[in-house]
């Protein structure tokens, strides 16, 4: 299960765009915090800090304890980042404060296990989805789901109906959505018209 990171925060106060662009200017990322039952925060936090987290972590959906100066510590979700267009900067971040009963929605790296039968056989691995979205409670976050593919043979699909999720994980998407298909290669159909030609003349026999 995934761990909460410690991510230090100072409050401000509600400004204008040209403060938030000073703000960003000297090295913070404006962001806001809410939930939990209080009203909205605006906070600040280090750009650096949380941009070399982020990109140390499998994937954007990360849980925080988030240490306020002045406040309590409080755990909260990584809700929303949005990223400059341009240079691809974090310009502003939504954290949503959670607890152990709170159901949170997280988008996670998907990755196939194991070599499919299929593809043994001569075909090709198609994945279609890289990530999926789960619900779960904060202490049940994974930091990725594992689904594993080696039973699939040609013409066979992994659908997120039939992946094993860890426990207290949920699927969000429908569970008919294709996640991966073996596809028939020209190699597979060229080992399939030799097998044939092969056992052609023993059936004249």
């Amino acid at each position: 299960m995934a761990k909460p990171q410690t991510l230090k925060a100072s409050e401000r106060a509600r400004t204008g765009s040209g403060v938030l662009k000073q703000m960003r200017r000297e090295g913070f990322i404006p962001s806001v915090i809410y939930g939990g039952g209080f009203e909205n925060k605006n906070i600040k936090v280090h750009a650096k800090t949380l941009t070399d987290m982020l990109s140390h972590a499998a994937s954007e959906s990360i849980l925080f304890n988030l240490d306020v100066e002045g406040s309590d510590t409080q755990l909260a979700f990584l809700q929303d980042v949005q990223h400059n267009a341009l240079t691809g900067e974090i310009v502003h971040v939504d954290f949503r404060a959670v607890d152990n009963k709170t159901e949170i929605h997280a988008n996670l790296p998907l990755e196939l296990v194991g070599e499919a039968a299929g593809a043994k056989a001569g075909g090709y691995l198609d994945q279609m989805l890289h990530s999926l979205e789960v619900s779960c409670l904060p202490q049940d976050l994974p930091e990725g789901i594992e689904a594993s593919v080696e039973h699939l043979e040609i013409g066979d699909a992994l659908h997120i109906g039939e992946i094993t999720y860890p426990e207290g994980v949920k699927p969000v998407q429908n569970a008919d959505v294709v996640v991966a298909l073996v596809i028939k290669t020209r190699v597979a159909k060229s080992a399939g018209a030799e097998a044939t030609d092969e056992a052609a003349p023993a059936e004249a026999e």
